[in-house]
């Protein structure tokens, strides 16, 4: 498997180190598929993650956020009677995990919830006033607003 360095780019671009970041992390291959999960688009702006946690309760869970990384980290601890316990056939991994999944600008967490062995994590995109488009009007030298064509197309009369 070839990889690409892309240690060149940091000397040359400036403000943009967290770009560089990801491109070289996303270049990464991550073997591990455990928990699966499932990403879902409910809304415009509300998005769900759903992590197949079996055999986790909610002490054994973590969810973080840090600089738009959203990290869900799981480690059952250790039970007094697994000693005693003999599987025949062990098939529910209660394996530490940790899955990172990085968050786009203004995306929230909302909540979490644990439920049937599903975590299911809230996401809400909330856009600032700042950020979200306006019109702008255009005005005339008489300072009075008014509409103007900018931009027009000729069509073929029939």
């Amino acid at each position: 498997m070839r990889t690409v360095d892309f240690t060149p780019l940091y000397r040359s671009i400036v403000g943009f180190d967290r770009l560089a970041d990801m491109m070289d992390s996303a270049t990464k291959i991550e073997s591990q598929g455990y928990p699966p999960f499932n990403i879902q688009h409910v809304d415009e702006n509300e998005y769900l993650i759903e992590l197949a946690v079996a055999g986790f309760g909610e002490a054994d869970l973590t969810v973080e956020v840090q600089e738009n990384i959203l990290t869900i980290a799981g480690k059952i601890v250790e039970k007094d009677d697994s000693g005693s316990r003999r599987f025949l056939h062990r098939g529910i991994a209660e394996r530490a995990f940790e899955r990172r999944f990085h968050l786009a600008d203004h995306v929230k967490v909302a909540d979490a919830e644990l439920l049937n062995g599903l975590l299911t994590v809230h996401l809400v995109r909330e856009i600032p006033e700042a950020a979200k488009p306006r019109k702008i009007a255009i005005s005339d030298i008489s300072g009075k607003a008014k509409a103007r064509l900018i931009e027009t197309r000729k069509t073929k009369a029939a």
